[in-house]
């Protein structure tokens, strides 16, 4: 799916195949009915112009009677075309395009999502990414949302259009050649002069004009993409100020927000009012060109027989419906050149965001990119631990490190403390031992089959039910609500074990609703259900009182006993069992960039820095600590 076809043709021959060439032979069949119905038409229309042109004929006079039965005759082909045709073909379309769209969604979602945590690797990649370097796909939202629906639309439509053209060619032109009479000065054609002068003047007429609307919408197609990547800027910044209120309210940072805003704005109002001329002079262009093809070019052929008398008002008048069809038909790719502009610009940046997922499935050549990545990743027995080599740490572009090791190593049911100032490197380190850092070198080595868990420093909760946030990184169905239950009263959260089934109460969600101490202890109660043996902790009990702190370790001490713990903490002093015994058994320091393990004796009080989680206000539901 890294090509055009590649992302055009992957519904057509995946697995629901059959559904999507049915639909589309649906689809077929109606659009050459349609085609059909405009025969039928030009035929109905003549019929109707010669019977009210010989109304009054002194020899040959029609009737009222079949006046109104040649106007019921074309009314009743209007409404089969496009009520019995056109609409129910729409219909097929539609949905055609709604399982067309899901079926990408969902390789994509499932692409973005997988165990390799593709989705991350996108995201950090955009972030670090310069102009130097290869692009990174920006607004991955905005792609699977908006760019997938309206690439699958307009693919639909372009290919109904083509269809279109190629079925009015045949049933159309083919009436015209059945139609086709002699003319004064072509006689060396024959019988097939009308013809070919009809065909004559929809060759010259139409090709010339689509080259003009090719330029005009290979204009737009750049203002387009340049449109969306100025909307899905702007939205992106809105949708960072949702989770960042708190911040500038407290900061009263509204109006340095508000000139944000202005910034992102101008960009979209800017291209926007390009577009509008654009759409302006494509508008006029359009409506000169369908007056001359309906009005001139399509009239003009028949006119030079007719004066001759070789053909009648009613042949006059069906030829020009006829040749006015296959102007229209072959006029589609003009009508919708600005969609086919908008599916260009659709389908580069669905064609960006496959080709960045496959790249991301080589993240040592993906993050070469932005910087070194050279970090190496391997698994021993169990009873030897965990293992660090010579570990260097990089920014994106850096070729010094600012975190580096020489040979550490954590034995079975050891916990490490570790330390440094704030801004030193020490999540940077969790990071890159759970596999998450991409740039530096050197290598970890894993406990072969041990389950892992790594409790970040934000605790952001999806809106699912409580008992789903307990299991996590489980399926909800893999634990029972008594194991879910007993975790969380072991945790603290004991009065929330009634809420197990529900993702919130009233309108808030978990995430809105629990404190930031009653976070930490619902990362606490996953940690008791899954009882990892290697455990990563990013200042886990920041917004948690001491006594809670104390409380949090002695119960991974009492239901995790042999687990390996490496841990950050904000606090100078590390906490201790309520009998006085140590929690920690070594610490790992940074210092100067470089990272030495000693005993925890030798810890040195000193400033860490501040905690980085702060418990927000006692606006919660229920009393834990904060």
């Amino acid at each position: 799916m890294r090509s055009f076809w590649g992302v055009m043709g992957a519904y057509w021959l995946s697995d629901r195949w059959k559904e999507a060439w049915g639909l589309a032979a649906v689809i077929i069949v109606l659009t050459a009915l349609s085609a059909m119905a405009s025969v039928w038409f030009a035929e109905a229309s003549g019929e109707l112009v010669s019977a009210i042109a010989f109304l009054h004929h002194p020899q040959n006079a029609t009737t009222l009677t079949s006046v109104l039965a040649s106007a019921g005759t074309l009314a009743g082909i209007v409404v089969l075309k496009e009520i019995g045709f056109i609409a129910i073909r729409h219909f097929f379309s539609t949905t055609l395009h709604r399982k067309w769209r899901a079926w990408l969604d969902h390789r994509f979602n499932e692409a973005l999502l997988d165990r390799k945590h593709t989705h991350l690797h996108l995201q950090h990649g955009m972030a670090k990414a310069n102009a130097s370097n290869a692009a990174v796909p920006d607004n991955i939202d905005q792609r699977i949302q908006e760019s997938i629906k309206g690439m699958t639309g307009g693919a639909i439509g372009l290919a109904m259009g083509i269809a279109g053209v190629i079925l009015s060619l045949f049933f159309v032109g083919r009436k015209i050649i059945e139609t086709s009479t002699e003319v004064e000065g072509l006689e060396f054609l024959g019988s097939y002069a009308s013809a070919c002068l009809t065909l004559a003047a929809v060759i010259v007429y139409v090709p010339i004009n689509t080259f003009l609307a090719a330029k005009l919408g290979a204009i737009q197609q750049r203002l387009e993409v340049r449109m969306q990547w100025a909307e899905g800027s702007y939205r992106r910044e809105l949708t960072t100020l949702l989770h960042r209120s708190y911040h500038v309210a407290v900061a009263d940072g509204e109006a340095v927000q508000k000139d944000i805003h202005r910034r992102r704005y101008r960009d979209i109002d800017h291209t926007w009012s390009i577009l509008n001329i654009l759409a302006a002079c494509y508008m006029g262009f359009e409506r000169v060109y369908n007056f001359f093809g309906s009005r001139i070019v399509a009239y003009a052929p028949g006119l030079l027989p007719y004066v001759a008398s070789r053909i009648s008002m009613q042949s006059y008048v069906t030829g020009a419906e006829l040749a006015n069809a296959i102007i229209n038909d072959c006029s589609w790719f003009i009508h919708v050149m600005p969609n086919i502009a908008r599916l260009r610009a659709n389908a580069r940046r669905i064609t960006d965001l496959a080709q960045a997922i496959e790249d991301v499935q080589q993240p040592r050549d993906f993050y070469a990119r932005t910087g070194r990545s050279e970090l190496r990743y391997a698994q021993q027995a169990p009873e030897f631990g965990l293992t660090i080599r010579r570990l260097e740490l990089m920014h994106p572009g850096d070729v010094l490190p600012f975190v580096e090791t020489s040979h550490l190593h954590l034995d079975p049911g050891e916990w490490a403390l570790l330390v440094g100032k704030s801004g030193s490197g020490k999540t940077s380190m969790l990071k890159a031992i759970n596999g998450f850092w991409p740039h530096g070198r050197g290598t970890v080595v894993l406990p072969r089959n041990v389950r892992t868990l790594f409790a970040a420093q934000d605790v952001k909760l999806p809106p699912v039910s409580l008992k789903a946030l307990v299991c996590l990184p489980g399926l909800v169905g893999a634990y029972s609500d008594a194991a879910a239950a007993a975790a969380l009263s072991k945790a603290g959260l004991a009065e929330f074990v009634g809420d197990l089934a529900e993702e919130g109460r009233g309108t808030g969600s978990w995430d809105q609703l629990l404190s930031g101490g009653q976070k930490q202890k619902l990362v606490l109660a996953r940690i008791l259900l899954h009882r990892p043996r290697l455990l990563f902790l990013d200042e886990p009990t920041s917004a948690l009182d001491s006594e809670a702190t104390v409380a949090f370790h002695q119960a991974i001490k009492d239901e995790c006993p042999g687990a390996t713990v490496i841990s950050i903490m904000h606090n100078v002093v590390p906490p201790k069992s309520v009998k006085g015994l140590e929690f920690y058994d070594s610490k790992l320091a940074i210092a100067d960039g470089r990272v030495a393990k000693m005993p925890l004796s030798r810890l040195i009080i000193g400033p860490v820095g501040p905690a980085r989680i702060k418990a927000h206000a006692e606006t919660a539901v229920g009393s834990g600590s904060r």
